[in-house]
């Protein structure tokens, strides 16, 4: 069977935007969460599962955090992962080889944790008080947050939830890491196919980078990723489209399809448009995250949120909230909207229900 650039596109949307289930189902379907600290108008979490989970309002799953079976970590980026996804990437990197003063802090830190159960940065900044030191956005953060980040990040601690936004941390128990390269292989392949099925259809550059990403969710096994990408392009099923081989799991089925006259404001790391490379094949534009661009350099907006109707996404939205109520600007790819009848009725449904999301 032939497959076209339109089929891939509509697989992309009808397989990511399933029909909306349970929050913990959503997740163990999309098998990682991207998460961001931005509220525009809510976290890009928030966004994200708005769509795929019935009756989702902006900061449930926060709340729900600690009941869902669900891991904050570092997978291609950081976010929210199953616990089935979370085992497959711990225990990471030993602390041996820090030197004899830091592995004396982290001893002394994890003693202080497992003691107490669950622990806040600043109960530990107050019983430790490390001094300051200098963290990645170039600004200064306590000695003991940094530590206790980086504890999480080599399977010594877990975030057993947050309060008001700050992460909570406990003890992270875990079995011992597959003790035979076969065992580690199929841990890297089911990794592997995390990914595939979320953002797939790739092709074939992105399929090789966002395995390359797999580096911070196991940097323990970085060298095995060369050899993991080469076992996916075996084993998936793939077509060569307009030049570009594109990859999506055995078991999917491209089968052309009606969109549906839906709209929809999709979060910036939404998995239908967080592949830039992918998403420029399919829309023949670039979108570009820009709230980290200086303002002058903009040219959609600080949290613009890409703008999908039926599978086309044809621009996007700015929205904020003012004095309770909710307000959008929107701006066209075509520099106007669609001139079909139910696109203004189907995008004031959607800001209803961004409303509904946001509890205005």
């Amino acid at each position: 069977m032939s497959v076209s650039l339109a089929d891939l596109r509509r697989y992309a949307v009808d397989g990511s935007l399933f029909p909306q289930t349970t929050l913990k189902r959503a997740i163990d379907r999309l098998g990682f969460v991207q998460a961001d600290p931005i509220r525009a108008p809510a976290r890009a979490q928030d966004l994200t599962l708005r769509h795929r989970v019935k009756g989702y309002r902006a900061g449930d799953l926060e709340r729900r955090y600690a009941k869902l079976g669900v891991e904050e970590d570092t997978f291609i980026n950081y976010g929210f992962v199953p616990g089935s996804v979370f085992a497959l990437m711990h225990p990471r990197a030993a602390i041996s080889h820090w030197p004899p003063a830091r592995r004396k802090k982290v001893q002394a830190l994890l003693e202080f944790v497992r003691e107490r159960g669950h622990v806040h940065p600043r109960e530990v900044d107050a019983h430790f008080s490390h001094g300051r030191v200098t963290n990645f956005w170039g600004g200064s953060s306590s000695a003991t947050t940094h530590l206790l980040e980086d504890m999480h990040y080599r399977s010594l601690l877990r975030v057993a939830r947050r309060e008001r936004g700050v992460r909570i941390y406990s003890v992270h128990e875990h079995a011992p890491g597959p003790a035979d390269a076969a065992t580690r292989a199929t841990q890297v392949d089911a990794l592997v196919d995390v990914l595939v099925r979320k953002y797939a259809p790739l092709p074939g550059p992105s399929l090789s980078y966002v395995v390359s990403r797999l580096r911070y969710a196991v940097p323990q096994w970085q060298r095995e990723l060369k050899s993991a990408l080469q076992r996916a392009r075996q084993r998936l099923a793939h077509a060569r489209v307009e030049g570009i081989d594109w990859y999506w799991p055995a078991e999917g089925r491209v089968t052309p399809s009606a969109p549906a006259d839906t709209v929809r404001l999709l979060a910036p790391f939404d998995p239908v448009v967080w592949d830039r490379r992918r998403f420029e094949l399919f829309w023949g534009w670039a979108y570009r995250f820009e709230a980290y661009t200086p303002p002058p350099k903009r040219q959609r907006g600080y949290y613009a949120l890409p703008l999908l109707w039926r599978d086309q996404v044809i621009g996007w939205g700015n929205v904020s909230v003012r004095n309770g109520e909710l307000q959008a600007d929107f701006g066209y790819v075509d520099s106007h909207p669609p001139r079909d009848r139910a696109f203004p009725r189907e995008l004031d449904a959607e800001l209803h229900r961004m409303r509904v999301f946001l509890g205005l």
